[in-house]
């Protein structure tokens, strides 16, 4: 697979336009490479500075404790009371603290632009990018209320903090809880400005903050007006990035509190007020506020989506590697409906068409015909994906062994076998080291790879050929074969997506040689959109919290 140097496709899904096309940088890394300087001035600040901040910032949570509990004592969770004068007192008392604690991390001065609406004016802010766990700085400087998984009102300390800014709380034992707190949002939004704002972050996860990933609907279904809110963070170094691969949280503290200054800019854009076909549409509603936010950002924006980080994450045996190109491809699989309700029944079925076809080449007319869709821009783009050679032809069995990745990203070996039955000879049932080349490269969604060192391992008799019965019992006895076969035989092939065409060799520790491989998933929200969810996201979102 390789990415193309120009797209057909870049469209939102309002059919229109967008301003910028979808950047190759994948959003869900984050590394970090430090100067021998700036490791010295870290080392430095490690055992004087850190330690000192660390303390404060800890005494500030306990501080803060006793007049969110007494404030919080006797609220109901349903109807909101008058804001009397005791309370006015405990909430600027709070505001304080959380600015004294702040003030304690580095965050010295915060840059305010713009103005924030009042609840009635925009009940809703939608804040973006969402990049880390500093990205409740702008809660603790308005008291907003936010959308909070249920389990986090039991954690000691922090349960009670979090219960005084009356979130909307998100349940995962409850099977109806993403529909209710959907209703929530909607009544507390016309309300009428009774309740305090509501943010919400409509990325659903942490991204680096180099695009806007795709907006959840959830924010804007209850179609009334919303103010954006874009946050930045411009320091020299970016300690502050919590993404899924990349420096874990205790890390990103540590790192964070070690700069003598740490800088944070929150600007408060127009208040959005939706059309009449954006009330009716959450969906357009949501592409149309982050149009607004990118435009204010200055960066692009690209549909990627909180499920490419599952892609990205998946715990299989082919950890995708730095240059791969499907979360490409399974962005136009989303675009094009590709993705089947009944994946293992619709990979059979393309599996068996693919083999009958014998390794004949398709064009693009012949490609759209084996889909059964019509040929659009975005089917150009997914046909160059494959397309290598630019002779306007591909091999279908490299999309059929791409599309099992994407819908199956944990099972490699069923992958495997998908693929093996669509290359293998029908005499012997094997297929040999070019084939396995072909198979594996398209698994990872690359352009080169040389297996030779793993072929070799697998073929112990020397026959030149393989069998997937071979290759099973090999990855069994051997699964980490990837990282030991792989990796290690192929330059720049690093376990852990990074982004395509270019890449940033950094460490997430203070060695510059080392690569941002760190399995700890980072920055989760909870997802209340009112779709539904399959068992490997439900159980995937589980393990990461």
């Amino acid at each position: 697979m390789r990415l193309p140097s120009s797209r057909h496709s870049a469209i939102e899904g309002d059919g229109k336009k967008m301003d910028k096309p979808p950047p190759f940088r994948n959003p869900f890394v984050h590394v970090l490479k430090f100067t021998p300087m700036e490791k010295a001035k870290i080392a430095i600040m490690t055992v004087t500075l850190f330690p000192i901040r660390l303390l404060i910032a800890a005494f500030m949570m306990l501080l803060a404790w006793p007049f969110a509990f007494v404030a919080s004592v006797g609220r109901s969770e349903t109807t909101v009371e008058p804001q009397c004068l005791w309370r006015r007192v405990v909430d600027i008392i709070l505001r304080v603290i959380m600015r004294a604690m702040w003030f304690a991390g580095g965050f010295h001065w915060m840059t305010v632009k713009g103005q924030r609406a009042l609840p009635t004016e925009a009940p809703i802010l939608t804040l973006a990018p969402h990049s880390s766990y500093f990205d409740a700085i702008p809660v603790t400087m308005t008291m907003s209320s936010i959308v909070m998984k249920a389990e986090s009102k039991d954690i000691p300390l922090w349960g009670t903090l979090i219960k005084y800014i009356r979130p909307v709380f998100v349940s995962r034992s409850d099977q109806n809880s993403r529909k209710k707190t959907v209703e929530e949002i909607k009544r507390r939004a016309h309300s009428g400005g009774e309740w305090p704002q509501i943010m919400i972050f409509p990325e659903g996860t942490c991204t680096n903050r180099s695009c806007l990933i795709t907006f959840k609907p959830g924010a804007f279904i209850p179609a009334v007006p919303v103010q954006p809110v874009v946050l930045r963070y411009p320091n020299k170094l970016d300690t502050i990035t919590w993404t899924w691969q990349g420096p874990g949280a205790f890390e990103i503290l540590w790192l964070t509190l070690c700069q003598l200054h740490n800088e944070f800019v929150i600007e408060f854009l127009p208040i959005y007020t939706p059309s009449e076909e954006e009330k009716k549409n959450p969906a357009l509603f949501a592409i149309n506020v982050r149009q607004v936010m990118a435009k204010a950002l200055g960066v692009p924006i690209t549909d990627y989506s909180f499920e490419d980080c599952q892609l990205a994450m998946a715990e299989g045996q082919l950890k995708l590697p730095v240059d791969t190109c499907l979360l490409e491809f399974a962005r136009l699989v989303r675009r094009l409906g590709l993705k089947p309700q009944n994946s293992e029944k619709v990979l059979q079925d393309y599996g068996n068409k693919a083999r009958k076809l014998e390794g004949q080449k398709l064009g693009l007319d012949d490609f759209a015909h084996f889909l059964d869709v019509p040929v659009s821009d975005m089917l150009r783009d997914m046909f160059a994906l494959f397309d290598e050679r630019e002779d306007n032809s591909m091999d279908i069995r490299e999309f059929v062994i791409a599309l099992s990745v994407v819908c199956r990203p944990a099972k490699t070996l069923e992958t495997m076998k998908l693929a093996f039955k669509m290359f293998e000879a029908e005499e012997d049932g094997a297929i040999t080291e070019s084939e396995l080349a072909v198979i594996l490269k398209t698994a990872l969604g690359v352009t080169h790879l040389n297996v030779s060192h793993l072929f070799t391992a697998i073929d112990a008799d020397d026959t030149g050929k393989i069998t997937f019965d071979k290759f099973r019992a090999f990855a069994e006895e051997n699964p980490d074969f990837a990282e030991e076969y792989l990796y290690t035989e192929n330059a720049g092939l690093q376990s852990g997506p990074c982004h395509c065409q270019q890449t940033q060799p950094s460490p997430p520790t203070l060695n510059p040689q080392s690569t941002a491989t760190s399995k700890t998933a980072n920055g989760i929200c909870p997802d209340f959109s009112p779709k539904d969810h399959d068992g490997t996201t439900d159980a995937l979102s589980k393990k990461h919290n």
